[in-house]
């Protein structure tokens, strides 16, 4: 029986596949976020808001249809402030390797909304911002698990323009997917930066590892989220979009009427299936063919495509992911890992972030390795679930996960068989 101790640190090294436990006591984390790091904006001209049916700019207006961005900086470094019609930034809630989150208020309404600035200084980033408005608008139909986009506006060289999905007569878009299908740096320079804005709904509960974390165990939640993600899995497969990255912080909570609502988001690595070829390896986000209303709703057929981009974060990976050979079976992977690790609360230290992370990993000797990677060496490995002698775990559970887990894709559930499954167990517990 695999044991993992409370007090195990898990060193994260760049570049190193493997872990090592290093011994002292595991400082835990278990209050909410930290205050993030502020960031006093340069001061940008108004910028005017063209749309993207029209070749001409428009004026500006002040009305509710203008997204004109201003930033305002003080000498006591107070949150930027987006004087516009329509959102005022009030703080930075987050932050990445490719973008900025902010809590923002829209001033017609009142309502808090989330709005994510992403840099298109890359072609890696121009990918990454791509991949996610693809995901987001291509979706007909809203789900209450899946974070929804409000709008997206790109900025570049004084302007501001409204974003819709695959609109060919949008100049500045086909050079956004010009510069992610070439990987050639065409769009923005030092002194005219070019940004993507998602404007989404916010998430004031933080993410998955922050609710769990600083709550006691609660099984009736558990039961909730467990159906709520397989929910959310559900309705993107039935859509053919395969997120690839589903992790405990790309799952966000919402407390809004009252009961936690989880709440998938971050798309960066996703793949909008629909219209490409089962047959051939991954093709380009910003190549996926159609636009509203092109899904099928096949959830047979996405199993189908094969994916090569190894991508993902590591803990959540499936073997085939770390070989470069996968289908939408690794979002099913992933969620079991996620499911796991909420379950029994296994948990590990990020060395960059110093953050105390849900994410369920094997331990061999003094190493610790992710269980995808785990079983991609040792295919005939047998993951002991669970693996606390005091787990609350039912048999049904157990038994889901283990499916959830399996080596050969071909033995999981698909995404509507796991929804089904998981409604009978959880009520059965």
């Amino acid at each position: 029986m695999l044991t993992f101790n409370k007090k195990e640190v898990m060193d994260i090294c760049n570049g190193k596949k493997r872990r090592k436990v290093s011994g002292g006591v595991r400082g835990c984390r278990r209050s909410a976020a930290g205050k993030m790091k502020r960031e006093a904006c340069k001061v940008l001209r108004s910028l005017t808001v063209e749309d993207n049916n029209h070749t001409e700019p428009m004026e500006e207006e002040e009305d509710d249809d203008c997204f004109s961005i201003s930033f305002l900086r003080n000498d006591r470094l107070e949150p930027a402030m987006v004087v516009s019609p329509r959102y005022s930034l009030l703080r930075e809630v987050g932050r990445g390797s490719y973008g900025v989150v902010y809590e923002a208020i829209a001033r017609k309404t009142g309502a808090r909304v989330a709005v994510k600035r992403l840099q298109c200084d890359a072609p890696e980033n121009v990918e990454l911002a791509l991949a996610e408005f693809w995901a987001l608008t291509s979706l007909e139909n809203r789900h209450q698990n899946v974070v929804q986009l409000e709008e997206c506006v790109l900025q570049r060289n004084g302007l501001a323009q409204k974003m819709s999905h695959g609109n060919k007569r949008s100049k500045q878009y086909l050079r956004l997917v010009e510069t992610s299908l070439k990987g050639e740096r065409i769009l923005g320079y030092p002194e005219e930066p070019c940004y993507l804005w998602f404007v989404m709904e916010f998430c004031e509960g933080g993410d998955l590892n922050q609710y769990i974390l600083s709550r006691r165990p609660d099984p009736q939640t558990n039961k909730s989220f467990m159906r709520q993600l397989t929910s959310a899995v559900a309705f993107l497969h039935k859509n053919n979009i395969v997120h690839r990255d589903l992790k405990p912080d790309n799952i966000l909570i919402s407390q809004k009427s009252g009961s936690p609502v989880l709440k998938v988001a971050d798309f960066g690595l996703s793949k909008v299936c629909a219209g490409l070829n089962s047959k051939n390896s991954e093709e380009h986000p910003a190549a996926g063919a159609g636009g509203r209303g092109s899904n099928q709703n096949n959830i047979v057929n996405i199993n189908k495509f094969w994916l090569s981009s190894a991508c993902g974060s590591d803990f959540y990976m499936a073997p085939e992911v770390w070989e470069g050979h996968y289908t939408a079976k690794a979002d099913i992977f992933a969620l079991g890992i996620i499911i796991w690790a909420m379950i029994e609360r296994i948990t590990f230290i990020d060395a960059e972030s110093k953050r105390e992370l849900l994410g369920t990993y094997i331990r061999q000797g003094t190493e610790i390795v992710p269980v995808g990677e785990a079983l991609l060496e040792n295919p005939k490995m047998v993951l002991h679930i669970p693996q606390k002698a005091r787990s609350s775990m039912s048999e049904g559970v157990k038994k889901l996960l283990q499916d959830m887990l399996a080596v050969n894709p071909q033995d999981r559930p698909d995404a509507l068989q796991l929804e089904v499954r998981m409604d009978q167990v959880t009520c059965a517990a």
